[in-house]
């Protein structure tokens, strides 16, 4: 009998995210010897990359980077997934989710593909992720990275579940002065999830096609001609407040939007960014 324990199983199964059976198999191979152990899950994992690829990724984690730029800041957000939530709140795949944030912000990497692709010490990220995958057993994904640039940058990230890692990440990008409620403006974000950041970003299509919706459904109510214009604008209104993040009502504050609440403190946003895992 190989010598191990079951306080040797549980800390390979915490170092690597991996089964019990596939853990004790590979401690029964390595005579006990955890590192040999180790490499014996890794080798495995390494042969069963292909195996994973049609594997959904549905769990994982959202992290960002900012830094100080001339003239302000920058912020580099991304979402890296995982098959399991068992595998998202592993040790080994949030420093992985570390390593990967820091080299796509050095890189000043704009999407997932420049992140790969960028150096991690000596080897690409691409090379970085797939060996934790073969560690893991698991296949993992970075999803998306997006890098935002502005005056002052503010994150807001937020746990859906006490034991797991982020899985909902916001950054706001503001003026000097809007910083002072960005943090409010960035949680805001995560509960309410606007699409825009003002009317003026809402294709014109988008509004024709609403507009077109509250006229038939209007029609269809036996609304009165003349009151049509009104109720058509309305209605239009209340898409706005569901899409357009300075037309919302402030979540911590509803008797204000956000824009009032901009307004006030004489700021305003120039960008903003959500990430929520799986989404």
């Amino acid at each position: 009998m190989a010598n191990y324990t079951a306080a040797d199983i549980k800390a390979l199964r915490e170092r690597t995210g991996a089964g019990m059976l596939d853990v004790k198999k590979a401690l029964d191979e390595a005579n006990g010897d955890s590192d040999k152990a180790l490499e014996i899950i890794r080798v495995k994992g390494l042969k069963g990359v292909a195996k994973r690829e049609g594997r959904s990724t549905s769990e994982g984690l959202v992290a960002v980077a900012i830094n100080d730029v001339e003239g302000g800041q920058t912020a580099t957000i991304i979402e890296i997934n995982s098959e399991t939530d068992f595998v998202a709140k592993n040790e080994t795949f949030i420093n992985l989710a570390d390593r990967v944030l820091h080299a796509a912000a050095a890189a000043g990497a704009r999407d997932a593909d420049a992140a790969l692709a960028a150096d991690a010490d000596g080897e690409t990220v691409q090379a970085v992720i797939d060996n934790t995958a073969a560690t893991l057993g698991e296949k993992i994904v970075l999803r998306r990275v997006q890098r935002v640039a502005g005056e002052r940058v503010t994150a807001y990230l937020h746990r859906t579940a006490r034991d797991l890692p982020p899985s909902i990440g916001v950054v706001v990008a503001t003026d000097a002065a809007g910083e002072a409620v960005a943090k409010d403006i960035a949680q805001h974000v995560a509960a309410m999830s606007p699409t825009y950041l003002s009317r003026d970003e809402v294709p014109a299509e988008t509004v024709e096609n609403e507009r077109r919706i509250a006229e038939e459904t209007s029609r269809n109510e036996g609304k009165p001609e003349a009151a049509l214009p009104k109720i058509i604008e309305g209605r239009l209104g209340g898409f706005f407040k569901d899409v357009v993040l300075v037309d919302q009502p402030l979540a911590k504050d509803p008797k204000k939007t956000v824009g009032q609440v901009l307004a006030e403190a004489g700021g305003s946003v120039t960008e903003f960014v959500r990430f929520r895992v799986g989404a």
